[in-house]
């Protein structure tokens, strides 16, 4: 059975993968708007896998206390779930 954030640990190892290969394109004085673009794919990826982390933390371990609580609880975690999307 997969860990589960195996699918965020595989994404944050290609970014850093990616990120190793921008270092080499700064280290060969490609041009900048390149290197800048390759950057904004790795920030990228990262704030998916930020996201990914925490929407995942929702879904298992928040849900286990909210459901405890009842229908209010129930109805908190549905509006934080909700919000929980912006991040």
């Amino acid at each position: 059975m997969d860990h589960p954030h195996s699918a965020i640990t595989r994404r944050l190892k290609r970014a850093n993968g990616h990120l190793e290969t921008i270092i080499e394109m700064i280290e060969q004085g490609r041009p900048c708007a390149q290197i800048a673009q390759q950057l904004q794919a790795v920030e990228s990826a990262i704030e998916s896998a930020k996201k990914a982390l925490i929407h995942d933390h929702v879904s298992h371990s928040l849900e286990q206390s909210f459901k405890a609580s009842g229908s209010k609880g129930q109805a908190a975690l549905r509006d934080f779930k909700l919000i929980a999307k912006y991040l």
